[in-house]
């Protein structure tokens, strides 16, 4: 028989649809689906950062630093590649008669943007703002209630609202802001009195290259030309790092739950395939005796499997397709991605390819087992049931695996995850197999109980053709699925509650001038008296070198920075204080005494283990330009928890004392105070001083974290839902599977209630077998995203998971009892004639 005339067989067999195979249908649907979506959205938004980075970035290199503008040897040799760009970025508060607001300003030079379109409302089209005037964002005209043509003051500053932003075209880039954007002319910060000596603010020089320069070339020059200075350089192909950081990641994640749900789906077709083929079983044994061989058969029920499977991947690619605009959307303000449809071939060219050869895998041992029988032996399956042909289905299973495993680990930004995965795929697929064996096996040797209902059970979980491999295979994943979704969640909702806590300072100030601190307090005073106000120095530096005195090394002269010394590298909040602040503890050394005249720093222990750094050694740091050296007199343990001042580095005051510098302060008020015109009341008083309200911040956190989270959840159901519809076939197989049992019972006298509570019994003894290795695997795989792949600490809510774990075992005890209705519908005369 050639492949025609078997394809003839197969779609007459088909005529009535896909009848047997749906449970083949929608597990690939579900799996093809998730991955086309995933790898389309993620294609789609690394595809708008490469090529929008120009436009992103604001120029072909950025370079900042703190606390002053480049110098003029600086300018002039960056000068040399191209155009530049300078400009300003610093807190700042804008106010009229009733509103006082902390706003992001952002002052530009006239020829902003080089790269990209700054769009206004309205107005279109636009160029950098002149002399007083200022662009708002929408949301800070909102909070100020103005509207083009009004005055607000910034700083010391009247300023004319002359366009509200529509597009700001390197607002990614920017990354996070304690308030709303506010444009402004290059000089106003400095004519608002916002960049005095001391001031906290970042200036940001963009340089657009005249040539085929290459960035990172330009970046060592500068480095070489200014040795030790602390620039914090960009290039336009990392536009936006965290951006970028953050798609990886979820990429990766999302990829892998589409993996995940794809395996799930995987038993899934097994079990339908093999449950089809038993339903076809009399028809494979009237095309033998026919005379068609064992080559016909398996060509027909492949074609079969193959078009049923080609049209569920097909239809999870175009849903995949279709729901890509809807997650293009939600992310559409956070990420620079067209909510259009998109189209990537590769990427839906990937997710049917893993479809297919899921598809195959996991289909080649039940159609190997049918192709190679006698027709007799398949007309007494029922009673005899056909032993596996694992030498047949070796091929074709390997050729799929060697396939997959291709495309999951040679086309992945992280093949050695991608690799794990896998193998831990295999490996969880291996043990469920082996616990299957063995509860058929303790089964077996099990005692028997003197309840019928319950021996008949245990009888059924080992007597021959019993479902009970791959009903622990399905019930396994589907389980773990269950456990793993409520790790991971709850999980990401204790890092959020505990990053982002319910209790911290009423407001932050920034820029408070050393000579009105008493001033400050009084004006705090005046609304409580009560009120926790803690006020610290702060400034900016860089470290230049550290280590033993006379052999210290040089931070510019380090190839790589050693792991988790993230301190030593960039420009560092400072700070210097006669106390040891609160949620800090030595831990080695000791801390300073008052009026110590010695230069001394106290630094985090974590990155002094990182660094190497031991007490007694010394430390360089440039601090506006200037070079200070100081002692390491101790190691602190600092709780990062807290929402106060936590500073790597802090110095005895006599080092720092004399450095141009402004304060810091948090203001706590007691609860049930009225707080009044206290943000306005400081506005007034400290006009160059920025006041944040931390209330709105942290419900504006808790709502970002909170969105994220759901994301989550969102993906993670994919798989669970794979598990479910894998659930349902092998109940629904061993149902198929089941009915002459049921018919022999019943003819024996057996009343519906016992066999109710026969198949109950069957399942909850799986499902009690398999509620441990369950909750192992799930919150095992589940521990591995949250800290090796979001890398976020493990905080899983136990309760929550046990909930859910009990939750999904009634689930599997309703849906068993619910697939054992039509059992006791069977006739008993109609079934024995039809076997």
């Amino acid at each position: 028989m050639n492949w025609a005339r078997a394809w003839g067989i197969a779609r007459r067999d088909l005529s009535s649809g896909f009848r047997g195979l749906r449970l083949l249908l929608v597990c690939l649907f579900l799996g093809v689906g998730a991955l086309a979506a995933i790898g389309s959205l993620t294609s789609a938004i690394q595809g708008e950062l490469d090529s929008q980075g120009q436009a992103l970035l604001g120029g072909d290199l950025e370079v900042e630093l703190w606390q002053r503008a480049l110098s003029e040897e600086e300018q002039a040799f960056l000068s040399r590649y191209g155009t530049l760009s300078p400009g300003y970025r610093l807190q700042a508060m804008a106010t009229t008669e009733e509103v006082a607001v902390p706003v992001e300003l952002k002052a530009v030079s006239d020829n902003y943007p080089m790269y990209g379109t700054l769009l206004l409302r309205d107005a279109g089209e636009s160029g950098a703002p002149s002399g007083n005037d200022a662009y708002l964002a929408p949301g800070a005209a909102e909070r100020l209630d103005v509207a083009v043509g009004d005055t607000i003051t910034i700083g010391t500053a009247d300023v004319s609202v002359a366009g509200i932003i529509e597009e700001e075209p390197d607002r990614l880039s920017e990354g996070f802001a304690l308030g709303q954007t506010i444009i402004v002319a290059y000089d106003l910060p400095e004519t608002a009195g916002l960049t005095a000596p001391g001031a906290m603010y970042e200036s940001k020089t963009r340089l657009a290259f005249d040539g085929a320069y290459n960035a990172e070339e330009v970046e060592e020059a500068l480095a070489e030309a200014f040795p030790g200075t602390p620039f914090d350089t960009r290039t336009a192909d990392r536009a936006s790092p965290g951006a970028e950081r953050f798609v990886s990641r979820m990429g990766e994640f999302l990829t892998l739950v589409g993996l995940a749900a794809l395996v799930i789906a995987g038993i899934g077709i097994g079990g339908g395939v093999n449950s089809y083929l038993e339903a076809r079983r009399n028809s494979i044994a009237t095309l033998k005796i026919l005379g068609a061989t064992s080559r016909d058969i398996a060509r027909i029920y492949a074609l079969e499997v193959g078009a049923a499977a080609l049209v569920g991947s097909l239809a999870g690619l175009l849903a995949g397709v279709l729901v890509t605009p809807l997650l293009a959307s939600a992310l559409g303000s956070l990420l620079p991605v067209t909510s259009d449809f998109v189209f990537d071939p590769w990427a839906l060219m990937r997710a049917l390819l893993f479809g297919l050869l899921v598809a195959l895998v996991f289909a080649a041992p039940p159609l190997a087992r049918a192709k190679t029988f006698p027709a007799m032996a398949l007309m007494r399956a029922r009673v005899s049931p056909l032993a596996r042909q694992w030498r047949e289905a070796a091929l074709p299973v390997g050729i799929g695996l060697a396939g997959i495993a291709v495309l999951s680990i040679a086309f992945s930004p992280q093949p050695l995850l991608s690799a794990g995965f896998l193998v831990g795929a295999a490996l969880v697929l291996g043990l469920l197999a082996l616990l299957g064996r063995a509860i058929r096996a303790g089964a077996a040797c099990a005692p028997r109980p003197s309840n019928p209902i319950t021996r008949a059970a245990l009888a059924n979980l080992h007597r021959p053709g019993a479902a009970t491999g791959s009903l622990v295979t399905a019930l396994g994943f589907g389980l773990a699925a269950f456990v793993l979704l409520a790790a991971v969640q709850s999980s990401l909702d204790g890092n959020i509650q505990r990053s982002v806590p319910e209790r911290a300072p009423d407001y932050f100030v920034l820029d408070i001038p050393k000579d009105g601190l008493e001033q400050f307090y009084a004006t705090v005073a005046d609304v409580s008296d009560d009120a926790a106000v803690e006020a610290v120095p702060t400034m900016r530096g860089s470290v230049v070198s550290y280590g033993a005195p006379g052999d210290q090394i040089v931070v510019a002269d380090l190839e790589e920075t050693p792991d988790g010394a993230w301190g030593l590298r960039g420009e560092r909040g400072l700070t210097y204080a006669a106390d040891l602040p609160d949620g800090n503890v030595v831990v080695d050394g000791e801390w300073w005494d008052d009026g110590e005249s010695e230069n001394l720093v106290s630094i985090d222990q974590d990155l002094a283990m990182a660094a190497g750094i031991e007490v007694g050694n010394e430390m360089t740091f440039s601090i506006l330009g200037v070079q200070r050296t100081a002692r390491v007199a101790s190691l602190r343990r600092i709780d990062w928890e807290s929402l106060g001042f936590n500073n790597v580095y802090i110095f005895s005051p006599a080092t720092l004392e004399d450095t141009p510098h402004n304060l810091a302060a948090t203001i706590s008020l007691p609860d049930g105070t009225q707080a009044g015109g206290l943000l306005r009341d400081l506005v007034r008083a400290f006009p160059a001083s920025s006041v944040i309200e931390v209330g709105p911040l942290l419900t504006e956190a808790r709502a970002i974290l909170d969105q994220v989270s759901l994301a989550i959840l969102a993906a993670a159901s994919v798989a669970v839902l794979a598990g479910i519809a894998v659930l349902l076939g092998a109940i629904a197989a061993a149902r198929a599977a089941r009915i002459y049992d049921t018919v022999i019972l019943r003819v024996l006298g057996a009343s519906r209630r016992q066999l109710l509570a026969l198949q109950f019994a069957e399942f909850g003894l799986l499902a009690a077998s398999l509620a441990g290795v369950a909750l192992a695997l799930g919150s095992g795989l589940a521990w591995l995203i949250v800290t090796q792949l979001f890398e976020f600490d493990w905080l899983p809510d136990w309760g929550e998971i046990l909930a859910v774990l009990g939750g999904g075992l009634v689930l599997v005890l309703a849906f068993a009892l619910g697939a054992s209705l039509p059992l006791l519908r069977a006739r008993p005369a109609q079934t024995l004639r039809s076997l």
